[in-house]
């Protein structure tokens, strides 16, 4: 298709997403099934308009999801509630170690043993499959800072931090097939992928958000003479630590949430120091703050002026990643090795892993229940996989993999996208937030 048709096109998709956006909310499905279906239709299997070949075109595929991903899991970050709290966190980070490890298991045995597929790219298709996605997730996860609904900021949560367990897999896979040193009884997987890789990340994610935090502050000061461009900022932070964990061997995707939750952690830390409540810094309500004229506007920061803008980019990247992901598909795609697998991990293995990993909580069969259906799958795992063909995956197994990683994504976004308003308007009705 040619560049001009591509600017019609998006440029059309966006402006009717705008403009339509209130009709867009009282749709009973999420927005990701229209952008799907007007890639399918515009696709291989129906018109032919174009075609996006995942292997020849893995490069280009890896940097777009790469950088939607990135975006989405600062915006995670910076929803988390304030200050970070083991309590909170808990059924989070069961999620997203204990559950994740079941998954990717559970899915390895399967492709091993049902699919025939070698111990290698089992594993590898356990670590594609297994994550939550953050960025197709948004109608489950946390809506504005300081949203402390359970439900919502455990899956949030759960969708920020599952990188963590996700990509040592991947890279277990990639080892088990020649392409990854893994050293002799997987020691140097422990030690790098593992241990080096995921608390490296969550150092260098937290001290930056952090200190970017306390300098913004400063800089600011109680006088507010020294302005600052927040969305730059946050960029600029996304940037700076996500490069540096490339440099080291560390986990980006990890760094990048754990520095919007040290960035927000930060200020609004400074903020009740200074006594400013946070309220009024419109980062711990949904509601907009009204300001008398007589007083003084509060100071604005970083974590909360960015996300509008970070949002904005979520919104561009989901449509046109979904459309190309429906342009991607094709009708011998569906076969009962693709459904299977998706039955499997919609209806087997990610209930299965959440009550075995939410087990040692308090939280309640509810809220087992409604996490243990809503493990949406997207973006990250498309990511996941360009970078293993980026990374010498043989044409025969990419070609195996492929299907059965599209296929899931379409029936996620098909099955949690139709199911996401009606369940949660109907079985999640949240009391009001405490702090």
């Amino acid at each position: 298709m040619a560049t001009a048709n591509w600017f019609l096109l998006i440029g059309l998709l966006m402006l009717t997403r705008g403009v339509a956006a209130a009709a867009f909310e009282r749709l009973p499905f999420t927005p990701a099934i229209i952008y799907l279906a007007v890639g399918f239709t515009l696709g291989p299997s129906v018109m032919n308009v174009f075609y996006l070949d995942p292997l020849q075109q893995s490069k280009t595929l890896e940097l777009l999801t790469e950088i939607a991903v990135l975006i989405s899991l600062f915006s995670a970050g910076v929803k988390m509630p304030v200050p970070v709290k083991l309590s909170r966190w808990r059924p989070a980070l069961l999620l997203a170690w204990l559950s994740m490890t079941v998954t990717v298991g559970l899915v390895a045995a399967f492709g091993h043993l049902v699919l025939g597929l070698p111990l290698g790219a089992a594993i590898l298709l356990g670590g594609l499959l297994a994550p939550t996605d953050p960025v197709l997730a948004t109608d489950v996860q946390s809506r504005h800072p300081g949203d402390n609904d359970q439900l919502r900021s455990t899956l949030t949560c759960e969708a920020g931090l599952n990188d963590g367990t996700a990509f040592p897999f991947v890279m277990l896979g990639l080892g088990l097939l020649g392409l990854h040193e893994i050293g002799d009884f997987g020691w140097k997987w422990v030690a790098k992928d593992v241990l080096w890789a995921t608390f490296g990340a969550i150092v260098i994610g937290a001290f930056s958000g952090g200190l970017i935090g306390y300098i913004v502050w400063k800089l600011r000061g109680e006088e507010r003479k020294h302005d600052v461009l927040d969305d730059l900022v946050g960029l600029g932070l996304i940037g700076i630590v996500y490069g540096t964990c490339v440099l080291l061997d560390t986990w980006g995707f990890l760094a990048v949430f754990f520095a919007a939750v040290g960035l927000r952690q930060t200020e609004l830390t400074l903020a009740r120091r200074a006594g400013v409540k946070p309220e009024k810094l419109n980062a711990d309500t949904a509601e907009p703050v009204e300001i008398a004229s007589d007083e003084e506007e509060p100071p604005p920061i970083v974590s909360a002026q960015a996300l509008v803008f970070k949002e904005h980019l979520e919104r561009l990247s989901e449509l046109m990643l979904v459309l190309l992901l429906g342009g991607m598909m094709f009708l011998d795609f569906w076969n009962w090795r693709t459904v299977g697998l998706a039955l499997f991990l919609f209806f087997i293995a990610r209930p299965l892993s959440v009550f075995i990993g939410l087990a040692p909580s308090d939280t309640t069969w509810r809220v087992r229940g409604i996490a243990g259906w809503f493990g949406v799958r997207g973006i990250g795992s498309v990511y996941y996989l360009m970078y293993a063909i980026q990374h010498g995956l043989s044409p025969e197994v990419a070609r195996e993999l492929v299907p059965m990683t599209l296929v899931v994504i379409t029936l996620s976004i098909l099955m949690h996208g139709t199911s996401v308003k009606p369940l949660l308007n109907r079985l999640w009705r949240p009391r009001p937030q405490s702090a």
